[in-house]
């Protein structure tokens, strides 16, 4: 599992959830009931199996509110976790737990189920080459957060953006009026460090692309059949990569079926949040 996100990346979108939270006037609730020198002793408990991510997000929201609290974890990032699972130990002023309680437990169990979601794809593809990776498909503004989470799952990340890598698809290639045509125009634009994917439809379509060896093809929506021939034809030329009408019941055929990589739109935009409770110790 790759490093954590840098603090500079992850506090600023803790601190715009815990603003939304807050709103004009604060927390009415812990203003009222809540004496200010109260404190408390908290955990983090998962109720349910899965994989943890973004202990961080816990981190950053509570210090953010009361930054002498103590945090303590038991567990890591990327950790199979089960029912009971203690994730998180937390003592400070009581107001400040309870009003950056549904931030840090918002963005904890949205990344523990994409994590999650990630892990079942991973488990299922075992035993081939195959990898699994995540699309464009993330909720606005946590991007960066969800693909991390791919990555706690044992996924990989595609392009994280429209600036990082030439994506040919099919609406392009209709605006650029073939698929050697939009190859060429992207080939002639870039630089070295960038590279090119386009997706097809037809095997008549990937024949064509693969004779401008671009650096990556898509195969989308292509049935199993036609998938195992584009992999014959390809014989390890370019990578392969396969999109569309992937769930968890056809995954391990597409992947028995020789391409290297298979994206998963559902791992970000169809997660189910992980079932992670704050109780008072």
């Amino acid at each position: 599992m790759s490093l954590e996100l840098p603090d500079n990346l992850v506090e600023p979108i803790v601190r715009a959830a815990l603003a939304e939270d807050l709103g004009r006037a604060g927390d009415v609730t812990v203003a009222a009931c809540i004496d200010l020198q109260a404190r408390m002793s908290v955990t983090f408990i998962s109720r349910q199996n899965g994989v943890v991510s973004g202990l961080s997000c816990v981190r950053l929201a509570i210090s953010a509110m009361d930054p002498d609290a103590v945090i303590s974890f038991e567990a890591r990032d990327g950790d199979v976790i089960g029912p009971g699972s203690v994730l998180a130990r937390v003592e400070g002023r009581a107001g400040a737990i309870l009003t950056a309680e549904r931030t840090a437990l918002n963005l904890l169990g949205r990344m523990s189920g994409v994590a999650t979601l990630t892990g079942a794809y991973v488990f299922a593809v075992r035993g081939t080459k195959a990898r699994i990776t995540d699309t464009r498909k993330t909720t606005p503004g946590l991007r960066a957060l969800e693909k991390y989470a791919v990555r706690c799952g044992g996924g990989v990340n595609h392009r994280f953006g429209l600036d990082d890598a030439i994506l040919i698809k099919d609406n392009h290639i209709a605006a650029c009026g073939g698929v050697g045509e939009a190859l060429e125009r992207a080939r002639a634009h870039v630089g070295h460090m960038m590279k090119i994917e386009i997706e097809v439809d037809t095997l008549e379509q990937f024949d064509e692309a693969l004779t401008f060896a671009p650096d990556v093809i898509m195969l989308d929506n292509f049935d199993l059949d036609d998938m195992a021939e584009a992999v014959r034809r390809n014989a390890g030329k370019v990578a392969l990569e396969a999109s569309g009408g992937v769930n968890l019941q056809t995954v391990a055929a597409i992947a028995r079926t020789g391409v290297d990589v298979i994206s998963v739109g559902a791992l970000t935009h169809s997660a189910p949040v992980l079932d992670i409770g704050l109780d008072a110790a």
